[in-house]
């Protein structure tokens, strides 16, 4: 996270204990010249520099090819991979048509997450000891703790069986971790959310916007609860983040009242917003860093944009850069919004608009002709910086907004009674709907509509038990493709085994 006001800090000492890998050789370097985490921490400026270590994992959303965004919404109905070819990324290719192996998956899904719980477990054990003021130290707490349960949120979710590491690695234990139960990872998770939530600040300043809030951590808490099947705990956190539907909660949050507004780049951690991943198109990021960590640029903007895009003087048609055409939309899912208020803010029909003479581009691999709109790069959003210009793309991206927790909550609540009743028609009422008789199938079409395209679709088929009949088509295999393979470098030398049916 950069919109914090200080640039990330990459401590010797963490990185070299922050990745849960197999890498021997890696393990046994001897950092020189620099400063080792077991020194660091001395001071508030140290532990804050080690905060932002820890948030810089976010980034995992939207920054770098293999991002949360772009890789789960290759494997939902509403996507395919799409890119230059079959080969173009393998990780995303096999996951969207399910030949997914240990060799394929990218390890970065396993290895990010637990770089970002690494730092997080070493500020928590440092804390402590820092002299500072204590209620900012309650606070950091917090903050690193929240962290650390979004990312295991994460991690298993994609991967179910998980180590659960609560403190910091050593070479002499690095390859002896088991995998815990998943039940013991959820309990883990809501133990950090509840003791954290208190000690967070329930607004935060301008200069802090990109940071953790009560809000944020109540609501990650109530859709944790949900994926746990603790509907009526899940239904009460969400309650207290959501408010009166349709109105402004006790955090400020409130339903923007024109949609296209919510993916218009400079509308930063706006009403709806409750955890947001800042970008930003300053950072001069460049190719040599890409992917790193140091980039911080939104990488789902170029990756999702069409191939050779170019259009003829005088066209009514948008002024976009070429893009690398990944996430094509799916006919289903257009088929789905066709008529719907949000189709225009979801989907860029260029097939219709290159039909009609106004526009053209290059046919990526399965081409549909449809992009997604959401995240669709613009010509004036083009960095102008000193970096390459695919890589500095501003926009930020949404992890929990407003009206996923309406809909998680109508959720949570059976998909009955009044209340579930008033949260889906307001996610309706925003762009102009008139209410139907709330169900499951009804909030379950919604989420459809109102979350395309940013990476929440796939989780949901799995948690409502409907992927392998949505997916069948695609390869998906029931008590398989729940859940991805664990990465093979990973098996290399440790105790892990390989998740079921996987070879």
């Amino acid at each position: 996270m950069k919109n914090v006001k200080i640039k990330f800090l990459v401590l010797a000492g963490i990185v070299a204990s922050t990745i849960v890998s197999c890498n021997k050789d890696y393990l046994e370097l001897t950092p020189e010249g620099q400063v080792l985490s077991a020194n660091y921490y001395s001071n508030q400026e140290e532990a804050y520099a080690g905060l932002i270590a820890v948030y810089d994992i976010l980034r995992k959303n939207s920054g770098g090819f293999e991002n949360m965004i772009t890789m789960m919404n290759a494997g939902s109905d509403d996507h395919v991979a799409g890119g230059g070819g079959a080969t173009d990324g393998i990780g995303i290719q096999s996951f969207s048509n399910y030949t997914q192996s240990g060799t394929t998956v990218p390890a970065s899904f396993w290895s990010d997450h637990y770089q970002g719980i690494t730092r997080a477990n070493i500020l928590i054990s440092r804390l402590p000891d820092v002299p500072m003021d204590g209620n900012l130290k309650l606070r950091y707490m917090a903050e690193a703790k929240t962290l650390r349960a979004l990312y295991y949120f994460n991690l298993v979710r994609m991967f179910k069986n998980v180590p659960l590491i609560l403190e910091q690695l050593t070479p002499g234990n690095m390859y002896s971790q088991p995998q815990a139960n998943p039940s013991d990872v959820y309990a883990q998770i809501e133990a950090d959310l509840l003791a954290s939530i208190n000690d967070l600040p329930a607004t935060l300043p301008n200069s802090e916007l990109a940071r953790l809030t009560k809000g944020a951590a109540k609501a990650l808490l109530g859709k944790v609860y949900l994926y746990d099947g603790k509907n009526a705990l899940a239904a009460a956190q969400l309650a207290d983040v959501n408010g009166t539907p349709g109105g402004t909660s006790q955090y400020g949050y409130q339903l923007l009242s024109n949609y296209s507004d919510l993916w218009v780049p400079a509308n930063k951690f706006n009403s709806e917003s409750i955890l947001e991943v800042a970008h930003t198109s300053a950072g001069n990021s460049y190719w040599g860093i890409w992917g790193s960590g140091r980039d911080e640029g939104n990488t789902v903007n170029v990756m999702v944009g069409p191939r050779g895009y170019s259009r003829p003087t005088g066209s009514a048609a948008p002024d976009l850069p070429s893009g690398w055409s990944f996430n094509v939309i799916t006919q289903d899912l257009y088929n789905v919004m066709n008529g719907d208020p949000r189709f225009s803010a979801t989907i860029f029909d260029l097939r219709a608009l290159k039909l009609a003479g106004q526009a053209d581009y290059i046919a990526g691999y399965e081409d549909t002709g449809y992009f997604l709109a959401k995240f669709l790069p613009k010509q004036s959003d083009v960095t102008t910086g000193q970096g390459d210009a695919v890589l500095n793309y501003r926009q930020d991206t949404y992890v929990i907004r407003l009206a996923d927790t309406y809909l998680l909550e109508a959720e949570a609540l059976g998909g009955t009674g009044a209340r579930a009743q008033a949260l889906l028609d307001a996610v309706r009422a925003r762009v102009g709907l008139a209410p139907v008789p709330v169900s499951m199938d009804a909030i379950k079409l919604e989420r459809r509509k109102e979350l395309a395209g940013e990476g929440h679709r796939f989780f949901d088929l799995v948690r409502w038990g409907d992927a392998a009949s949505k997916l069948a088509s695609r390869g998906f295999v029931a008590g398989k493709h729940e859940i991805f393979p664990i990465p093979y470098t990973e098996l290399q030398n440790t105790i892990l085994v390989q998740n079921p049916n996987y070879n």
